[in-house]
């Protein structure tokens, strides 16, 4: 009988932990790959936490200071100067923005902020966007790109952000 009963206790063990991997966030990244004749790479990981998205990465090899940071429309970065991935990501046509005003595009994800070497480690939340393909507010298939230059967080629908010198498709 106590066999039974370990073995029970075992498989609701497994059962409960096999579920709770099941339940896991659903998590894209995008390799950023320099474009504009810059040496600017690195990594972003979207990961969905509830209804908010944790944006979170490493980019290297920019200039010191803030740099615009977007979600483009396409996840075509085959032009040279990543002009291939369009506009920012826009699906309810609003204005330019910051990240946390009540009016942005959904992939304005504001600026990161690089090291006197050229670096930006980072890890923030966003809302209206999702890790998925098949919802409006959906990043996967986009891509992701770093600017030449600080976003002002308000001119539309660019935000002064200058060239593209990274780009990234998000899978």
């Amino acid at each position: 009988m106590k066999k039974y009963v370990l073995a029970a206790a075992c498989g609701a063990v497994l059962v409960s932990g096999c579920a709770t991997m099941e339940e896991t966030e659903p998590t894209a990244s995008a390799t950023l790959e320099p474009r504009s004749g810059s040496s600017v790479r690195g990594t972003v990981t979207f990961t969905q936490v509830g209804d908010l998205v944790r944006v979170s990465g490493t980019v290297t090899d920019h200039t010191k200071g803030p740099k615009g940071f977007h979600i483009h429309e396409k996840g075509d970065c085959s032009a040279p100067d990543a002009m291939s991935a369009a506009g920012h990501f826009n699906p309810h046509k609003s204005k330019h923005g910051g990240p946390y005003e009540p009016v942005k595009h959904a992939g304005d994800l504001g600026n990161l902020n690089f090291s006197p070497a050229g670096e930006a480690t980072f890890s923030f939340v966003v809302g209206d966007i999702s890790v998925s393909s098949d919802r409006p507010d959906g990043i996967i298939g986009r891509a992701v790109v770093v600017h030449a230059a600080a976003d002002d967080l308000k001119t539309d629908p660019t935000g002064n952000s200058g060239g593209r010198v990274a780009c990234g498709v998000i899978k």
